[in-house]
């Protein structure tokens, strides 16, 4: 789930409207006083540009950190910091400027591996003032784009943000409603919703809500990966010497979210003999640490999930309806994806800006995977679609996300004759490759549904090593736990 967060009742002012240009500014990084100030020259009386130089690349970097730049030109061969270095630590802190390398005859190898890392093209020294002007003009229209671009994509994720979740659905909003009503109590919640829904986002939502009132640290707990002996002491803490391995006392998780929001994840899963303990915790907001016999008070706002049935629980005697009630004190249903196709698009344009190469413009997605991915049934939902956009960002190499870039079981809900594009503007080994990958996706994702998820039956219905399937669903962004609940 996305990661911007609003004030609860806040909306951008002026949401709808273009943001205004930035002015321009130019770098130029050099450490020869003559070769620096004839760039700086040239580009301010040829192009009324502001120009700032900078003697090698230390001073470079410290400075984009000062200010923002639009374009650097930089040297390769430079003391303290060369050209390269600078451009990794411009991909790596994600600075929005573009990168014009300068080099020598005998470094022009070196100014193609510079483009490979990100730079936007490179120069001969001394370089033609004609063809510098022009290039220096097109990178910077190109990156007033870019920005552009970003400003209104940042514009669009605040139109539809609240706090830690990001959705334009009326049944989504009306959930942040509802948050924002019991931001100031002390009310225990249940938040209800498939896997992938994004339940622990909701949670968050709620406690960066009452921030002001409950400043203290949300704590998650996923009650399903203990068993009871283990759970007992996750949640409330040991004394040293309780139990066999028990070498220091150590505090549980309820402590640790006194003044703040305790996560409970997987309710549903709890053994019975811990709804018992729980329930009394909720009672009398107080507990014993185990192998501890003083009592230890409590000010936790408790906020519980499950993606089961509880109704179905109780009635089989899997759950007790006394502590069900305790948590039902305000219960919020989230809507899987599939009821909110209206948020595909917005969540698709968030998880792109979050995966894309560092350095390189934000991928487009052309309109039949757009389409695909908006009748998708999302049996993952959230996690599911975010997994997919991941790997579409990794396996596309031009900019522009295709059916082909999208795992096969999405991609297969286009034109069923022709699910794959020929596209005669790209190499045919590229595209037999994704093909291929795209194929081998499907197969192992049609194997692990047949077995469940279990890597081991899997590993013989497809005829490979466990160690193959293993390192092929960390390939693929596979989610084995979507498939144990089909």
């Amino acid at each position: 789930m996305p990661h911007t967060a609003v004030a609860p009742d806040a909306r951008p002012a002026h949401a709808d409207e273009t943001p205004p240009p930035v002015p321009q500014r130019v770098l130029v990084v050099e450490d020869l006083p003559d070769t620096r100030e004839s760039l700086q020259t040239l580009l301010k009386l040829s192009l009324k540009l502001d120009v700032d130089v900078a003697e090698d690349g230390a001073k470079g970097l410290a400075m984009l950190g000062e200010r923002p730049y639009s374009l650097v030109i930089t040297d390769l061969r430079m003391p303290k910091l060369d050209g390269m270095k600078l451009i990794h630590e411009i991909q790596e802190r994600k600075l929005p400027c573009t990168v014009i390398v300068t080099t020598g005859n005998g470094t022009v190898p070196d100014a193609v591996e510079a483009m490979r890392m990100g730079a936007y093209d490179f120069l001969l020294k001394p370089p033609d003032p004609q063809r510098l002007v022009l290039l220096v003009q097109r990178a910077l229209r190109e990156r007033r784009l870019q920005d552009e671009v970003a400003a209104l994509r940042e514009q669009l994720h605040g139109r539809h943000a609240f706090l830690n979740v990001l959705s334009k659905s009326p049944k989504m909003h009306d959930v942040f409603e509802l948050v924002s009503q019991i931001a100031d109590t002390t009310a225990t919640v249940l938040v209800i919703g498939e896997t992938g829904t994004g339940k622990e986002q909701v949670a968050r939502a709620i406690h960066d809500a009452s921030a002001e009132t409950r400043p203290g640290p949300f704590v998650p707990v996923n009650c399903a990966a203990f068993n009871e002996n283990l759970l007992e002491s996750e949640l409330f803490g040991h004394e040293k010497g309780s139990f066999t391995g028990a070498d220091r006392k150590r505090i549980g998780r309820f402590e640790q979210a006194n003044g703040g929001t305790l996560f409970l994840d997987e309710i549903g899963d709890v053994p019975m003999s811990m709804q018992v303990k729980l329930l009394r915790v909720l009672q009398e907001r107080r507990f014993e640490r185990v192998g501890g016999g003083e009592p230890i008070e409590i000010d936790v706002r408790v906020v519980a999930a499950t993606h089961r049935n509880m109704d179905d629980l109780i009635r089989e005697g899997k759950f007790r309806d006394d502590l069900y009630f305790r948590l039902n004190v305000v219960r919020i249903d989230l809507p899987p994806l599939r009821e909110r196709p209206e948020d595909v698009e917005v969540l698709v344009s968030h998880f792109i800006r979050k995966f894309a190469r560092p350095g390189k413009p934000i991928p487009e997605v052309e309109p039949e995977a757009m389409d695909a991915l908006k009748k998708a049934p999302w049996p993952g939902n959230i996690r599911q679609l975010e997994n997919a956009i991941e790997r579409a960002c990794v396996t596309s190499r031009d900019g522009v996300i295709r059916l082909a870039n999208l795992p096969r079981d999405i991609a297969g809900r286009g034109d069923a004759r022709h699910p794959f594009q020929v596209d005669l503007t790209r190499p045919l080994p590229d595209q037999l490759a994704e093909l291929t990958a795209a194929f081998e996706e499907r197969y192992l994702r049609k194997a692990l549904r047949k077995t469940r998820g279990h890597v081991g039956k899997c590993a013989n219905i497809t005829g490979l090593s466990r160690r193959s399937i293993t390192d092929k669903i960390a390939q693929y962004k596979i989610e084995k736990n979507d498939f144990k609940k089909d």
